[in-house]
């Protein structure tokens, strides 16, 4: 479990911000079906990812980072500022979402400018340490 259960996690949010990321390009298509799928796709497997995240906290425990010098520098770096963004896009997103539902599209687009970036960042910067923790 120690050695798959972070894969799985890892794989989670990046199939989180793909889709996320193909959402956005769906908009821009004008695609607009699809851009609510994407991005429901995107929030199920962030909620998976945090499920997982806890779960795995729970049972095993946190991974410490056993680099040194500049490099454990820009690991930590990385992880205040994606654990910063990662709780801050909780209620990002769940207020883009029910913007969305309740079609009140130009405060949907307000935010969703800002929840998008932050969402990606969350999403690339997890699969960055994670490949900093497990040495890939």
């Amino acid at each position: 479990m120690e050695t798959w259960l972070p894969i799985v996690n890892t794989a989670l949010i990046a199939l989180s911000g793909v889709s996320v990321l193909i959402g956005y390009i769906a908009v821009r298509l004008r695609r607009i079906q699809f851009h609510h799928r994407a991005m429901l796709v995107g929030t199920v497997f962030a909620a998976l990812f945090l499920i997982v995240y806890v779960l795995r906290y729970f049972l095993l425990g946190t991974k410490l980072y056993t680099g040194e010098g500049w490099v454990r520098l820009v690991y930590f770096a990385i992880l205040i500022s994606h654990t910063i963004l990662a709780i801050i896009l909780g209620p990002l997103v769940l207020v883009t979402l029910g913007r969305a539902f309740r079609r009140q599209f130009s405060r949907h687009r307000a935010i969703a400018r800002l929840t998008l970036p932050i969402w990606l960042y969350v999403a690339v910067t997890g699969w960055i340490i994670f490949a900093m923790l497990y040495g890939l």
